[in-house]
């Protein structure tokens, strides 16, 4: 009985995501504005072999100059999930961009009742 309640207490949570689903849907379009809006104070940012951490500024001027070079076609989501803890919360999709194909990893943490991102990461393909 208590593994089914942990169980459903998971899954519950897991279709639970409405940011996450903005997340999504602002990767799709290469919406900046809508992705800044649930940065953390600082966000670890990769893209290709160039990786540093941004306050939420510099992420957001990162982000943009990617999503100009490289325009996104579609972003389909291959996995989720929560950690055993439920303070963090992950995605990891597929980007198609004008010029290139991307793996994409969204890790955010969570806190009180919101999420925040932690770092973006896309590694070509």
């Amino acid at each position: 009985m208590k593994t089914l309640l942990g169980f459903l207490l998971v899954t519950t949570s897991l279709f639970n995501l409405p940011n996450l689903d903005s997340i999504t849907q602002a990767l799709s379009s290469g919406n900046v504005e809508v992705l800044s809006k649930y940065f953390d104070e600082s966000v670890e940012i990769a893209v290709a072999d160039e990786e540093d951490v941004y306050d939420k500024a510099e992420a957001k001027t990162i982000l943009a100059s990617f999503f100009t070079a490289n325009k996104p076609a579609k972003f389909d989501q291959v996995h989720k999930g929560t950690s055993k803890g439920q303070d963090s919360v992950y995605c990891i999709g597929n980007l198609e961009t004008s010029t290139k194909s991307y793996r994409v990893y969204v890790f955010l943490r969570v806190e009180g009742g919101k999420q925040f991102i932690q770092e973006l990461r896309f590694d070509e393909e």
